[in-house]
C-alpha cells in the first residue's frame, strides 16, 4: 500500500490564506516540554484526560495547597480548584505548602497540568502565576472564540470576590498592595468585575488561547482533502546535500555538497524560465582538503550566525580522519564516562573506533564582501574550532546545525553512532552526546580553563536553562534525547517554537518528531511508536517503565514506500508558506531517500493541535520546467535519492536530489487540481521552455545531465548510503 487513506481539510481561499496569523499553541507544558500520557501520570485531584503537564507528586502538593486555602464557599472552590489544576511549581525538598506563594510568586517556574500551559501563562512573555482567563468583553478576533461560551473570568468574580482566600493567587500577580500571606478577598483588591478582568482576563484569538475552567480545546478536526500531487520544475543538475537562504534576505542561497564545497547561487524567479545562477568552477568555501568524504562521511550542515550581515561568521559540520588530518583530533565519544570501551569495539567498515571525527568549524566572511554584498573573500583559516567527539562507528552522525530562530542557540543533529540497535545504548545514556539533539551558545566562548574544567568537547558554553538545569543526570549539551539518526531537521517559519526534526528508523519505522525541550523520543527502547528489541546489548538496557517517551506525530512503515531496494529511509523537510501552490499552504513536506512514491504530506488537524495525518501523494515534472527533468513516457520524474530539502527567502521550497534541484511551483503546471489555486496565486509560466544547460553548470557526474534514471545504480547507492540505509551490514 501506498501512504495513508485520504485525509479531509477545507482549506480557505486564497485570499483568506494571506490574511491568517498561525500561533504557537500545539500543546507544550511551561518548561516547554512536551506533555505526557494522563494515564500514566498517577492524578488523583486534578483529573485530566488525554495529555499533561504534571505529575502525581505535583497534583498532591496541589491537593495540599487548595485544603490550605480554606475557600468556604462551595462554588468558589471549584472554580479556584480548577486554577490551581492548571498550573504546579517547581519544588525542593523542603518546599512549605503554606508559605507557597508567598516564597515563590510570580517568579516561581511554573509548571502546568494543562497541555497548552506554556500558551496559558505566556511563558515566552513574562510567566504567571494565573492563567490568562476567558473575558468575552476582550476583543476576539478568531474561530477559538466559538470554543467558549462561558465568560470564566466574570464568573469567578460573581462566585469569588466576597469569598476569603488564604494565600490568594491573585495577590501575587496584581498590581494592588496586597499582603499575600494574609487572608483576603478579591474585592479588598479590585473594586469591579471590570477592573479584575482588565488585569486577569484575555480572549482567544489565533495567537493565544485563555482558560475557561478547564483543558485548552481547540475544537474538532475539519474535513481536508489530499493534495492531488506536487508538481516540480528542474533549476539545475548539481547534486547538493545542504541548501541555507542568504541571510540578507536577497534571492540567493548558499548550497554545499557532501565532499566539502559551498557555492552562492541565485534564484531565478518562479516562471521566469530561467535556471539556477551557478559558477561550479568558483565555489564560495573549498574545505574538501580537511573533509573525510565516502559513503556516510563529509561536509553534513552549514549554517550562518544570526548576525551574519554584521560579523561575517558562518559555521560547516564535517568528518574528519585523524589518520589523515593532524588537526582531526578529539576526544572519543567511546570513553568510560558511558561505560564504552573503544578497545573492545574492534574496526568497522576498516576505519578503528573514534578514527574518524565530528566537527563543527567556525569561519568568517571578509567585511568587505558583506558590504558589497560579494559572495567570495571567505578566510580560509578556521576561526575557531567549535566542537570535535570522535565516533565509535563510522555511520549515523546525523550533523546538520541550525541556527534557533528564537534564542540564537546553535542546535546538532547527533545520531546513535552507528552499529545495529545502537548497542551501546547511547541514546538513552544521559552522559553520551550520541543519539541527541544538542543546544550551543557560541556568542559567549568559555577560556581554556573553563573548557578543560567542564569538560566541553569544544570551543562554546551552555545556556543556561537546557534541561541539565533540571535533570542534572543529563550532559549540560543536551536538548533532546533518544534518536537513531536525524536527518533533516527545521524550525517553522511561520511558528518557530514547532521544531521538527525526522529521525531514520531501523527495521520498521520511519518518523517525524516535534521535538521539545528535554524530550525522549523513544530510540532504542522504541522504534517509531513500537517496541524495539536490540539484537546484542553490551552497553545494557533502558526499560519502557523507565521513560516518558514522545511518539512521532508522522511516519510510515518500512512497507509502505515501494522501491525497488526493498528499504526505506526517511528525509525530513519544511511546513510549506509558499502561495505557488495553495493546496499545499501550511503543511508539512517530507520524503524518502528512495524517492519512489512521492512526497509525504503532512496535514495538522485541529490547526494548532499537533496531531497530524500524512498521505504520500505523486510527484511530476512541470511541462514548462527550464531542465527536462521527466524520464520519456513516465508519468513520475526520475528524481534519484532525495537527499534534503530547502527554502530560500521567497518562501519557496525545493528538494535537493541525487538528479539535481527542483522547485515546488504551481499544481497547473503538471495539470493537477487544486480548487484554491487562482491565476494570481503564481506567476505564469513562459510559453516555451528554454533548452537545457550546458555542461559546464552541472556537478562532477556529466552523465546526471540526462537525469537520474541514466545513473548506475552503484553511484545512487553511495549517496543512499549516507543515511544508513543499507542497514548497517
Amino acid at each position: 500500500m501506498r501512504g495513508s487513506p485520504v485525509m479531509k481539510i477545507v482549506v480557505p481561499s486564497l485570499l483568506l490564506l494571506l490574511l491568517v496569523r498561525y500561533s504557537a499553541s500545539y500543546p507544550l507544558c511551561t518548561d516547554l516540554r512536551a506533555p505526557f500520557d494522563a494515564d500514566k501520570a498517577g492524578l488523583g485531584f486534578c483529573r485530566y484526560n488525554g495529555s499533561v503537564c504534571c505529575d502525581s507528586a505535583q497534583d498532591l502538593q496541589l491537593q495540599k495547597l487548595f485544603k490550605a486555602m480554606n475557600v468556604s464557599d462551595p462554588g468558589c472552590a471549584s472554580l479556584l480548584k480548577s486554577i490551581l489544576c492548571a498550573h504546579s511549581c517547581q519544588r525542593g525538598e523542603n518546599f512549605n505548602i503554606l508559605s507557597h506563594f508567598t516564597r515563590c510568586g510570580s517568579a516561581c517556574f511554573l509548571q502546568s497540568c494543562d497541555p497548552f500551559s506554556a500558551e496559558l501563562f505566556r511563558v515566552e512573555q513574562a510567566p504567571r502565576v494565573v492563567p490568562v482567563l476567558c473575558n468575552s468583553s476582550k476583543s476576539v478576533n478568531s474561530t477559538r472564540s466559538q470554543l467558549y461560551t462561558l465568560d470564566f473570568c466574570s464568573n469567578l468574580w460573581d462566585k469569588c470576590h466576597n469569598t476569603s482566600i488564604l494565600s490568594s493567587p491573585f495577590a501575587f500577580e496584581s498590581r494592588a498592595k496586597t499582603t499575600p500571606s494574609s487572608r483576603s478577598k478579591i474585592s479588598d483588591s479590585w473594586s469591579s468585575a471590570a477592573e479584575f478582568c482588565n488585569e486577569f482576563g484575555g480572549a482567544s484569538d489565533d495567537t493565544s488561547v485563555c482558560f475557561s475552567g478547564g483543558p485548552v480545546k481547540l475544537g474538532s478536526a475539519e474535513n481536508s482533502s489530499t493534495p492531488a500531487g506536487v508538481c516540480l520544475e528542474k533549476l539545475g543538475n548539481g547534486s547538493y546535500l545542504n541548501m541555507v537562504a542568504h541571510p540578507d534576505g536577497s534571492n540567493r542561497v548558499f548550497l554545499s555538497n557532501q565532499p566539502g564545497k559551498i557555492w552562492l547561487a541565485t534564484i531565478p524567479e518562479q516562471g521566469s524560465g530561467e535556471i539556477i545562477g551557478i559558477n561550479e568552477s568558483s565555489p564560495f568555501f573549498d574545505l574538501t582538503d580537511e573533509v573525510h568524504f565516502e559513503s556516510e562521511l563529509g561536509m553534513m550542515g552549514l549554517a550562518f550566525h544570526p548576525n551574519y550581515q554584521n560579523n561575517g561568521r558562518f559555521f560547516v559540520s564535517f568528518n574528519c580522519d585523524k589518520a589523515k588530518w593532524p588537526d582531526c583530533s578529539g576526544r572519543c565519544s567511546c570513553n568510560s564516562d558511558v561505560g564504552c570501551d573503544p578497545s573492545k569495539i574492534g574496526p568497522d567498515n576498516g576505519a578503528n573506533p573514534c578514527q574518524y571525527h565530528s566537527v563543527i568549524s567556525e569561519f568568517t566572511t571578509n567585511q568587505s564582501s558583506l558590504v558589497n554584498k560579494t559572495g567570495g573573500n571567505v578566510n580560509p583559516n578556521e576561526v575557531r574550532r567549535i566542537f570535535t567527539m570522535g565516533l565509535p562507528f563510522t555511520a549515523h552522525h546525523g550533523g546538520q546545525i541550525l541556527f534557533g530562530p528564537k534564542d540564537g542557540y546553535l542546535y546538532f543533529m547527533m545520531g546513535d553512532g552507528g552499529s545495529i540497535g545502537d548497542p551501546y545504548n547511547f541514546s538513552q545514556n544521559k552522559k553520551s552526546l550520541l543519539g541527541k539533539i544538542m543546544r550551543l551558545d557560541v556568542d559567549n566562548l568559555p577560556d581554556s580553563t573553563t573548557t578543560s574544567e567542564s569538560k566541553l568537547w569544544g570551543n562554546y558554553s551552555v545556556p543556561k536553562d537546557n534541561p541539565f538545569a533540571v535533570d542534572k543526570e543529563l550532559e549540560p549539551e543536551i536538548w533532546a534525547l533518544g534518536f537513531r539518526n536525524p536527518w533533516r531537521c527545521s524550525f517553522d517559519l511561520e511558528r518557530p517554537s514547532y521544531f521538527l526534526c525526522a529521525d531514520v528508523g531501523q527495521d520498521l519505522y520511519e518518523e517525524v518528531d516535534i521535538v521539545t525541550k528535554g524530550g525522549n523520543y523513544g530510540w532504542r527502547v522504541y522504534e517509531g511508536p513500537f517496541l524495539y528489541r536490540p539484537p546484542q546489548s553490551p552497553g545494557g538496557s533502558t526499560s519502557a517503565s523507565s521513560i516518558k517517551p514522545i511518539f512521532p506525530v508522522m511516519g510510515y512503515n518500512h512497507s509502505q514506500p515501494q522501491n525497488p531496494q526493498g528499504s526505506a529511509s526517511i528525509t525530513g523537510g519544511y511546513f510549506y508558506w509558499s502561495m505557488a501552490d495553495p493546496c499545499l499552504f501550511g503543511r508539512y513536506l517530507y520524503a524518502d531517500l528512495y524517492g519512489s512514491g512521492g512526497i509525504w504530506v503532512g496535514t495538522e488537524n485541529p490547526e494548532n493541535s499537533g496531531n497530524f495525518t500524512s498521505a504520500q501523494v505523486p510527484c511530476s515534472c512541470a511541462k514548462d520546467t527550464p531542465i527536462q527533468c521527466d524520464a520519456e513516457n513516465e508519468p513520475s520524474p526520475a528524481l534519484g535519492a532525495i537527499f534534503s530539502f530547502g527554502q530560500d527567502n521567497s518562501k519557496d521550497t525545493f528538494v535537493l536530489t541525487s538528479s539535481g534541484l527542483y522547485r515546488i511551483v504551481s499544481p497547473s503546471r503538471c495539470d493537477y487540481a487544486c480548487s484554491k489555486e487562482t491565476a494570481t496565486s503564481s506567476r505564469s509560466p513562459p510559453a516555451s521552455a528554454p533548452p537545457p544547460p550546458p555542461p559546464s553548470t552541472s556537478t562532477a557526474t556529466p552523465r546526471r545531465h540526462r537525469g537520474a534514471e541514466l545513473l548506475p545504480f552503484g553511484i545512487v547507492l553511495s549517496h543512499m548510503l549516507l543515511f544508513g540505509f543499507v542497514r548497517d551490514l
